[in-house]
C-alpha cells in the first residue's frame, strides 16, 4: 500500500513525513549561536508537538544525537493535529556546499506537502549594542504582505546571506511558497538563550502561538552541554563551508 503522505528522495537528502504537514514550516538549524535551533526545540517542547517526520542525509558527516541512551534522527519534523505549523529541528550542520541540494530536496517536499510558506529562525554574529537586541526580518514580498503588514518586526537594512537561508529565500522569490528569515544578533556562547527568546517571541507574535518564553532560560541551561558540543562541531568546520550571513542594520 503506498504511503498516504509524501516522502521525497532528492539526491543526498531524503524527507519523510507520517502525517499531513501544516501550511507553515518553521525551521531552526545548527547555525550561529544555535539560537534558531534552541528556539525551534523550545517551540516543540512548549507546544507539545510530536515527531511526525525526519530528514536523512547520505553524503554529509552524520551525527546521531541520543538522550538517555536512545538515539534519534538529527533533523526532525514535529506537528500537532490542531496546529497549522510544522517545526523543523535541524541538529545537523549543513555546509555551504550542501545548501543547494538540501534546499532543493526541502523545496520538493514543500511542494509535495502543499506547504504554503517557510520561515527560518536564525542568529547572526555581528557587532551590536544593547539597543540592537531585537529580531529583524528578510522576507519575500508576498510573505511581508501576508504576515508582516501589521507586525512590529523591523526589516534588516542591507547585506547578504548564503547557505541554506540564502537558498530558501532565493527560491521563495520565484516560487509560490512564501519565505522569510527572522534573524537576531548573537553572542559567542552557545546556546545564546537571550537571542533564542527574541526569536521565539517573534514567531509567537507572527503566528499567534501564544508561547510563554519565561522557562526558556532554564530550558537552554538543560540542553547547554549538548548544544555546546554541536557548537564545537560547527567551529571545526572549514571556514569556507560556514555561511557568512553578513547583514547590516
Amino acid at each position: 500500500m503506498p504511503t498516504p503522505y509524501p516522502s521525497v528522495d532528492a539526491g543526498s537528502f531524503h524527507f519523510s513525513h507520517e502525517t499531513a504537514a501544516g501550511d507553515i514550516l518553521l525551521c531552526g538549524f545548527s547555525q550561529f549561536g544555535l539560537a534558531g535551533l534552541t528556539a525551534a526545540d523550545y517551540l516543540v517542547d512548549h507546544l507539545g508537538l510530536e515527531q511526525t517526520g525526519h530528514v536523512a542525509a547520505d553524503d554529509l558527516p552524520a551525527i546521531t544525537p541520543f538522550e538517555n541512551g536512545t538515539p534519534r534522527h538529527h533533523t526532525r519534523l514535529f506537528s500537532r493535529q490542531d496546529l497549522d505549523v510544522t517545526v523543523l529541528v535541524g541538529e545537523l550542520f549543513v555546509p555551504v556546499s550542501a545548501a543547494e541540494p538540501f534546499t532543493s530536496a526541502l523545496a520538493d517536499w514543500l511542494d509535495a506537502s502543499d506547504v504554503a510558506e517557510v520561515a527560518v529562525m536564525a542568529g547572526v554574529p555581528m557587532p551590536h549594542g544593547p539597543d540592537d537586541h531585537q529580531t529583524y526580518y528578510v522576507a519575500t514580498e508576498d510573505y511581508q504582505a501576508t504576515r508582516l503588514a501589521d507586525s512590529d518586526v523591523p526589516p534588516m537594512g542591507n547585506g547578504f546571506l548564503d547557505g541554506v537561508n540564502a537558498a530558501l529565500l532565493e527560491r521563495g522569490i520565484d516560487s509560490p511558497f512564501r519565505a522569510a528569515v527572522f534573524t537576531t544578533p548573537v553572542h559567542a556562547q552557545a546556546p545564546d538563550a537571550e537571542a533564542a527568546v527574541r526569536l521565539v517571541e517573534t514567531a509567537s507574535e507572527v503566528y499567534g502561538l501564544d508561547v510563554d518564553t519565561g522557562p526558556l532560560e532554564a530550558f537552554a541551561a538543560e540542553v547547554a552541554d549538548h548544544y555546546e558540543q554541536l557548537s564545537e562541531r560547527l567551529e571545526e568546520a572549514p571556514e569556507a563551508e560556514r555561511p557568512d550571513d553578513r547583514m547590516f542594520m
